[in-house]
């Protein structure tokens, strides 16, 4: 561990004040006791009124990440939330200079990069870790509760979604056709879903995708299925789309003696976008009565079916909470780099599938 802020607070450097940044880190960062938001790297200089407007005017900003470098003995941990093509040549970096990182998803466009990472990580002491908040969705802890708490039996299949209606490009690299932007919505949205389906079921030995570019000037795949065998013999079928004109249920999840069935979407990121933020002893993610979830058997949750349970508080601040223990005290980071590399394993395999028509058999 670097040096620490005042009251003994481990001092953050966030490279990336876009809408990862904004949006999502900066405000967890600040929320989280023990964790003091320190330096943001942008040069645009609306960004950092933004950022000044939110945080202060002792903010403090830096034009390139190599500020932060020469600064490694002020700071405690490093977090990336610039776009996908700068991951790990960034988090490189900052192991490099002897920083703690964290890194948005999708952690490398590759497996084997996220592994080296890993590695690199692992020979200097340093903890890596990947920022899969949606391991946090209100909906996932409460499928998360339902099988720990045996509702569903054994569970059989496994369908998740993660559909939009965009009909129009919104432009950007996330929409980019070039391979190094590392867009398109598999290791956008996918990374989230793949990343679920193999923190509920375990490791995948069988992988079947099919990618399409539905809009006109589409660049990359707006329109994408995958099917996963899990060792465990479940059955995983994850949707992502921007031309979904009707959305289907979140998660639909099937097992021996009951299903369960949720539409709608975490309300957590609709918060942070409209500004609200999570403060001690204030409600935060919770979930009307009204679009909680159903579980039966025999019935359609659309007619009536079912008994609604009850949708667990989603809990986004988790994930810096547990970094700040893990700085701390040493203990494992909530997602780790390792577990990063075997849902590329997943998506590489997806990709391969799509492109060549096949079914692809990935070692569990």
């Amino acid at each position: 561990m670097t040096g620490t802020g005042t009251r003994g607070s481990l001092r953050v450097g966030l490279v990336g004040y876009g809408l990862a940044g904004s949006v999502f880190h900066a405000p967890l960062i600040a929320a989280t006791e023990g964790l003091a938001l320190d330096t943001i790297v942008t040069s645009d200089p609306e960004r950092r009124e933004q950022a000044r407007a939110e945080f202060g005017d002792d903010m403090r900003f830096a034009a390139s990440p190599d500020e932060l470098w020469k600064r490694a003995g002020e700071l405690d941990l490093i977090v990336i939330a610039s776009p996908n093509k700068t991951h790990v040549p960034l988090a490189t970096a900052a192991l490099k200079a002897g920083l703690p990182v964290v890194v948005d998803k999708p952690l490398a466009g590759t497996a084997a990069e996220a592994r080296e990472l890993a590695a690199l990580a692992d020979e200097r002491g340093l903890l890596l870790s990947v920022f899969q908040n949606r391991r946090w969705d209100d909906d996932f802890l409460t499928v998360q509760q339902l099988i720990a708490d045996g509702e569903l039996g054994k569970v059989q299949r496994f369908e998740s979604r993660f559909e939009r209606w965009r009909p129009q490009l919104k432009g950007g690299w996330r929409e980019s056709g070039d391979p190094q932007e590392i867009g398109g919505l598999l290791y956008d949205l996918g990374s989230h879903l793949v990343d679920q389906a193999l923190t509920l079921f375990g490791p995948v030995v069988r992988v079947y995708a099919e990618a399409d570019v539905r809009r006109p000037g589409a660049e990359t795949d707006d329109d994408t299925f995958i099917a996963l065998t899990h060792a465990s013999g479940v059955r995983s079928h994850l949707y992502m789309s921007a031309t979904t004109a009707q959305l289907g249920p979140r998660f639909r999840v099937l097992g021996s003696t009951a299903g369960y069935v949720k539409y709608g979407l975490d309300p957590q990121e609709a918060d942070l976008r409209d500004g609200k933020r999570p403060r001690n002893g204030s409600s935060w993610g919770v979930e009307p009565k009204s679009m909680w979830g159903r579980i039966g058997a025999g019935e359609s949750a659309l007619t009536g079916g079912g008994r609604p349970v009850e949708t667990v508080p989603g809990d986004y601040p988790a994930y810096y909470e547990g970094i700040a223990t893990a700085l701390r005290e040493g203990t494992p980071p909530p997602v780790t780099g390792h577990e990063a590399a075997a849902a590329l394993d997943v998506l590489e395999a997806a990709h391969r599938s799509a492109r060549e028509g096949i079914t692809v058999e990935v070692s569990a």
